[in-house]
C-alpha cells in the first residue's frame, strides 16, 4: 500500500477506538484510495461491514483489500479473520491500536491473503456470524457429507430482539425437518437448544456425533465435543434431520 493509504487507515483506526474500524482499499481511476466504512457490530470485539457500503464501494472503483483494526491487541489475524479473508478472496490489512499517553494511536499493520485456510472443527474461536454454532454445522456437513448448506444473515444477539426466531425459520430452508419427540438420534442430526434467549426461542445448535456425543460451539467458548445430557438435554427444543 501507498503511505497515504496507510496513514488514512491509521487515522480511521484511532478515530474509531475502542471499537474496531473497518474499510476498503480501492483503485479509483488508477489511484489507490482508502474508503472508510461503518462498523455495525454490537460491542467492540469484531466488525460488520454493511453489504450496501461494500456495493457502493464497488461502484466507485475496484476493491483490492479489506481493512479493520484490533484495539488493544496485536495485529495478528484471528481464526475469524483468516476464515473471512478466504471467503472474501481479497487481501486483508489489520492495524493495531493502543492507548498511548491517554490517546489512541495506531501502530503496526499486518497483511494476510487467501491461502486455503480452514478452521478446525474442534477448538475454533467464537465469532458470531463467522465462526459460531451454525457455521460449525455448515463446515461439518461440507467436510463429512459433502453437502453445502446455505448461509443466512445472523444479526448480533438476534435471540434477544423481541421478535426473531432465526433457527426455527432458517434450518428448514437449509433442508432440515423436525423429528417426532422421542425419535432415536442419528449421526448428523441437529439438536436445537434454548440458551438464555429472551425471545424464548432456540438459539444454539449442535451436531450429534453418535455414542452420546455432540459437536457444538457455544457463545464465548471454543468449539468442542461434549456428552449429550444434563443442561444440553434439558435445554433441547427440537431435533432436526437433513433430508
Amino acid at each position: 500500500m501507498q503511505n497515504d493509504t496507510i496513514e488514512a487507515i491509521r487515522a480511521h483506526a484511532a478515530e474509531e477506538y475502542p471499537r474496531e474500524c473497518c474499510g476498503l482499499v480501492l483503485v479509483v481511476k488508477g489511484r489507490e484510495r482508502y474508503q472508510q466504512c461503518t462498523n455495525t457490530a454490537q460491542g467492540t470485539e469484531h466488525f460488520v461491514l454493511p453489504a450496501e457500503e461494500y456495493a457502493d464501494a464497488e461502484q466507485l472503483g475496484e476493491i483490492i483489500a479489506v481493512v479493520h483494526s484490533h484495539p488493544n491487541a496485536p495485529a495478528q489475524p484471528s481464526q475469524a479473520d483468516l476464515v473471512s479473508c478466504e471467503a472474501s478472496g481479497l487481501p486483508w490489512h489489520i492495524v493495531r491500536v493502543d492507548l498511548v499517553d491517554g490517546a489512541p494511536a495506531a501502530g503496526e499493520v499486518v497483511t494476510i491473503e487467501p491461502s486455503g485456510y480452514r478452521a478446525p472443527l474442534v477448538g475454533r474461536q467464537f465469532s458470531h456470524g463467522v465462526l459460531d454454532c451454525y457455521q460449525l454445522i455448515v463446515d461439518w456437513y461440507a467436510q463429512e457429507r459433502g453437502v453445502t448448506l446455505p448461509q443466512f444473515a445472523r444479526a448480533d444477539e438476534w435471540w434477544n430482539d423481541g421478535k426473531s426466531d432465526l433457527y426455527t425459520e432458517g434450518f428448514p430452508l437449509a433442508g432440515f425437518a423436525k423429528l417426532p419427540n422421542g425419535a432415536l438420534l442419528e449421526v448428523g442430526d441437529v439438536i436445537l437448544m434454548q440458551i438464555r434467549a429472551r425471545n424464548d426461542v432456540p438459539n444454539h445448535a449442535a451436531i450429534y456425533l453418535g455414542d452420546g456425543l455432540i459437536l457444538h460451539h457455544l457463545h464465548g467458548r471454543l468449539s468442542s465435543r461434549d456428552v449429550y445430557g444434563g443442561m444440553w438435554a434439558e435445554n433441547t427444543r427440537a431435533v432436526l434431520r437433513h433430508q
